[in-house]
């Protein structure tokens, strides 16, 4: 067993290699690397495969012996300052191996496909694997700096592939709010570790609790300081896990590819968070202030999360909200000591919201031949609907997934979530009503989703068709000029003339034009006219074979992983793999068994109030009412009721609050972004205008007295001693007067 641990540091840097020599080989040979990209792709997905293989095992050695291992070498020693580096092997690392590598495998063999018509598409698996080794990296980690090294590396990473189209402005700025927003949180996580290595005199996870635990048990260190410096510490996890008030970037980081949502939504960077709060668990249980503090930054996430994806139209932000919430859970449990749970929903979340994300992705990709390249239209719910007949597979593992996120049995987020909500009764009424309230909530707007998307008719047909003549029928790289209109008009020849020739020509990826019409999308088109305009219709059609065998994955994650963490069963059959997975590596967990019967009795009320927003969510956006899909309609129908005077303006409160992101974006860009734009053009005035001013007038005055004395400087003696005779003369006659007057 422990021949196995020796090799573990191999784990982080097998994604290397793959992301060096896609850099070096575009850098020197970069046409050769460019024919053969799909090898690149391959031996990107092979070497994470590699990491599953690895991690797998480990968990299974970890499962049988449940035992901690740590390996650690002396980088830099200095005095009394000594910087080590190593790796920790415990079943949160294990939970977060495995996590990553499946999900990331999974992500990759879909992006192969998803972004086959893009021209950055070897810069994009170079990212993607520099962001999984960084992640690994993470997560393997022995100390706080080595955890703040690679946390940065994740951070840059994150950056360069949600502004992976740059050229776009708006996700230029939505890779540079993400960007900055973190800043906020890693400037205080680095604070918190240097004061927490100013108490300890160490950065090792295991002396650090030790020293810490008997630093507070003997009153030997400021508790208003080791307060703070938690705090400081718990900030980087806010930032990085989309936690109130520093989840602004979350909803813009949608404008990256949807690969990439799907790896950093479910078990990469918003992961991150979750996963440095556990690590550091011994620290924070110590200090109750702390563990109050995060139990209700988790319950104000989750509420704020659920209400601000109640009526966002767009299909991966109305996702990115309902992934902040589900954090909300995690970071609520956690806060109240839930370890256990916790990590239970961070599993199940991790392969339900990853095959929402990837199936978004499918949907997106069948509505761009319709609409063309343009995430406000293929990414708007409003155009979609009645996709059922078109995408059914797409169809089945999202309303799977989707009845996970809701919390019904027996799919996987229903035993997670289901035991959160009941102890977070056991810590405070409060907070499990507003928990159990979120959980309506997802239900209504998850199953929203799913309604808006799937049923009723396909609406672009009828109100923003845009046709051929305006949009471009693929998802092509805004690198090149693919949109011009010269293109689009030699497309729309080839495809009415039928020009076998030109259909049957080999274009390249990474040249000007635009990839040629496969023959399964040539059969769906079709005349389409309107006002006596003919246009040509492309029907959405099903993703190919390799971006649907992820989802199918990923649905058995969903139907199945929940089998490890049932709370119940105790006795001859133990069905709770979990807890005794993790509580022999973490003693200071609270283990609460459950009977098949107490189970039942509290499982009834969260399905009851998730069965209650589906119902909610249905008879508003069901196949009877499957065209109030905007404020507008919904009035109209509210209406209808005898209380339209006391409905309708909640309904527009709630539905403007939602739609506006509850008015935060606005609150920041007002009091932080405006407020600091003013502050620097004052300083930038004051230090114009009045620093360099006054600097400037005792230059200006020195030349201006030099001007005048040149001309007095005749170069003879007589003249500088009647002038000096002068000046003496004038003072004794000022000091004489001045001596008669105080007389």
């Amino acid at each position: 067993m422990e021949h196995t641990y020796q090799y573990i540091w191999i784990i982080p840097l097998l994604p290397i290699p793959v992301t060096m020599l896609i850099g070096f080989g575009l850098l020197l040979v970069p046409t050769t690397t460019r024919n053969i990209r799909r090898i690149w792709a391959f031996y990107s997905i092979l070497s994470l495969s590699i990491a599953m293989i690895f991690s797998a095992n480990l968990s299974i050695h970890q499962i049988n012996g449940s035992s901690i291992y740590e390996y650690i070498w002396s980088w830099t020693i200095n005095n009394d300052f000594s910087l080590e580096f190593g790796y920790l092997i415990d079943p949160l690392t294990s939970i977060m191996l495995i996590l990553i590598t499946t999900v990331g495998i999974m992500v990759l063999i879909y992006s192969d496909n998803y972004m086959s018509h893009d021209q950055g598409y070897l810069r994009f698996f170079a990212y993607m694997s520099f962001f999984n080794a960084s992640m690994l990296g993470l997560v393997t980690s022995s100390n706080l700096i080595q955890i703040y090294i690679f946390w940065e590396l994740v951070g840059m990473c994150s950056y360069l592939l949600i502004g992976f189209w740059f050229t776009r402005p708006i996700a230029a700025s939505a890779c540079q709010k993400a960007f900055v927003t973190n800043r906020v949180g890693d400037f205080g996580l680095l604070l918190g570790i240097l004061g927490f290595y100013w108490m300890t005199g160490s950065l090792e996870f295991r002396d650090l609790f030790e020293t810490f635990n008997r630093l507070i048990q003997n009153n030997e260190v400021n508790s208003l300081f080791a307060t703070l410096c938690a705090f400081l510490l718990f900030l980087g996890a806010v930032a990085k896990s989309a936690q109130f008030p520093l989840h602004v970037w979350l909803p813009d980081a949608m404008e990256g590819p949807t690969p990439i949502s799907a790896l950093i939504h479910a078990a990469t960077m918003v992961a991150a968070g979750i996963f440095l709060v556990a690590r550091l668990f011994p620290l924070f249980t110590v200090i109750p202030y702390i563990m109050n503090f995060i139990s209700l930054i988790g319950v104000l996430t989750l509420l704020l999360g659920a209400t601000l994806a109640l009526a966002q139209r767009d299909i991966k932000r109305s996702l990115a909200y309902s992934t902040m919430s589900q954090l909300g859970y995690i970071m609520l449990a956690l806060g109240i000591g839930s370890y256990r749970a916790a990590l239970f929903h961070l599993i199940t979340h991790a392969y339900s919201k990853a095959l929402l994300f990837l199936g978004s992705g499918s949907i997106i990709h069948s509505m761009e031949p319709i609409v063309g390249y343009s995430p406000d239209k293929s990414q708007n719910m409003a155009l979609m609907g009645g996709l059922t007949k078109y995408v059914p597979i797409t169809k089945i593992t999202f309303f799977l997934g989707t009845l996970s996120l809701c919390g019904i049995p027996p799919l996987a987020c229903f035993w997670s979530k289901d035991e959160i909500l009941n102890d977070s009764w056991l810590y405070s009424p409060i907070f499990a009503i507003i928990a159990f309230f979120t959980a309506g909530l997802t239900a209504f707007y998850m199953f929203r989703i799913y309604l808006l998307t799937f049923e009723g008719y396909l609406h672009v047909h009828f109100k923003n068709y845009s046709g051929i003549p305006n949009s471009s029928l693929y998802s092509i790289s805004l690198w090149g000029k693919e949109t011009t209109q010269s293109v689009k008009r030699n497309l729309l020849l080839s495809v009415t003339n039928n020009d076998e020739t030109n259909s049957n020509e080999s274009v390249s990826f990474f040249s000007r034009n635009i990839h040629k019409l496969d023959k399964n999308v040539r059969n769906q088109m079709q005349d389409f006219s309107v006002f006596g305009k003919k246009y040509i219709s492309v029907y959405p059609h099903e993703s190919d074979n390799t971006m649907v065998f992820p989802l199918f994955v990923l649905v058995l994650f969903t139907l199945f992983v929940g089998s490890i963490g049932i709370p119940f069963g105790q006795g001859v059959m133990n069905l709770d793999l979990l807890s005794k997975w993790l509580t022999p590596a973490e003693n200071f967990l609270h283990k609460d068994t459950h009977d098949g019967y107490e189970f039942i009795i509290n499982a009834i009320y969260s399905v009851s109030i998730a069965f209650f927003g589906l119902s909610v969510a249905f008879i508003f956006y069901g196949s009877v009412y499957s065209s109030f899909q905007d404020l507008d309609l919904i009035n109209s129908f509210v209406k209808m009721g005898s209380k339209r005077i006391l409905l309708d303006p909640v309904v527009n409160v709630i539905y403007n609050w939602s739609y506006n992101r509850g008015y935060i974006d606005i609150f920041y860009t007002k009091v932080f972004t405006r407020s600091v734009r003013k502050l620097a053009q004052f300083i930038s005035f004051f230090d114009r205008y009045i620093i360099d001013g006054i600097i400037n007038s005792i230059g200006i005055s020195n030349f201006f007295i030099g001007e005048c004395f040149k001309y007095i400087g005749s170069g003879r003696i007589s003249s500088y001693l009647f002038l000096y005779s002068s000046y003496v003369l004038i003072f004794l006659l000022i000091f004489l007067n001045l001596e008669s007057i105080s007389l």
